[in-house]
């Protein structure tokens, strides 16, 4: 099996953990995720299968989809359910209407410190280790763009939301961020991943259901793939002795393509295909392709 498929990731598991699991229940070595949840979160993880392993570098996972519930009035250490309060402030003054204004704020380009409790290294080390010891180490800001938030209900102290933003973004923190423009401080409650590029909620399938299918047989297991998770890539087509010299690990001459190369941006990625099977991601480089990743 090769390509990706996505689970629906349940609360209480690591991505880690979700990994192994997934090992275990297609017998599969070659087995790794694309993007870390926290295991409090639910939702969409694209797990790649095999060659799929290959593809990750090369996925458009630059928007992402949250939904998300954050309660006003208490602040965590974690910015999270799970860890400890720090800060409890009251509602006074906190309406319906001050919160939609004070959320329309956060959408475009914004600037955000990630929070303590994350896998971002300092000096080699995870700031969660530090987190642990009791330390806090200055974080240097990060630009991360929100393409929408749009506010589902608000029953106080609980706002739900959903939330389109790039790659890179930490809810959590952006949770920490409404709570203290609005004065009252929040953290999340809840956390689920709707979207990651292209890898759709739709798509995902519960650790239960897929040990369901992949006991009925390796062809019901649902694959996204590399063609679908690769469709965002240009596409060069081979010829017979082009496919011969890329499986090789050879990168193609002009006329191992079945029509002539186009005028590309530099060190953009393209896929090599032949008979619509992707054999290779390569990069163009002024008139010619050059093979930066091969597949079986």
């Amino acid at each position: 099996m090769n390509g990706f498929i996505v689970v629906d990731k349940p609360a209480g598991m690591t991505s880690h953990d979700v990994v192994a699991r997934v090992r275990r229940i297609l017998k599969m070595k070659k087995v790794g995720h694309t993007g870390t949840l926290d295991p409090f979160a639910t939702g969409v993880l694209p797990v790649a299968l095999g060659e799929g392993t290959k593809a990750i570098p090369y996925l458009d996972e630059g928007i992402k989809e949250y939904r998300a519930v954050m309660m006003l009035g208490v602040a965590t250490d974690t910015e999270d359910l799970e860890g400890s309060v720090i800060r409890e402030r009251p509602l006074d003054g906190i309406t319906e209407a001050s919160i939609r204004e004070t959320l329309s704020h956060f959408t475009g380009i914004l600037s955000q410190i990630p929070p303590m409790y994350s896998a971002l290294k300092q000096n080699g080390v995870p700031l969660y280790k530090l987190a642990r010891k009791g330390e806090v180490v200055e974080r240097q800001p990060r630009r991360i763009t929100i393409y929408s938030l749009l506010i589902d209900s608000i029953e106080l102290p609980l706002v739900a939301f959903t939330v389109r933003s790039s790659r890179g973004t930490y809810v959590r923190s952006l949770a920490r961020d409404m709570g203290e423009l609005l004065g009252c401080g929040a953290h999340l409650t809840a956390l689920r991943r709707t979207e990651s590029g292209p890898f759709r909620l739709e798509q995902a399938r519960t650790l239960e259901q897929l040990a369901d299918e992949a006991a009925a047989g390796p062809e019901r297991v649902g694959i996204v793939s590399l063609n679908v998770a690769l469709a965002h890539l240009p596409r060069l087509e081979l010829t017979p002795e082009g496919e011969r010299r890329v499986r090789n690990g050879i990168s193609p001459l002009a006329g191992d393509l079945v029509e002539p190369l186009q005028q590309f941006a530099p060190e953009q990625k393209v896929v090599l295909l032949r008979d619509g099977v992707i054999v290779a991601v390569a990069e163009a480089q002024d008139e010619k392709v050059m093979i930066v990743r091969g597949f079986q």
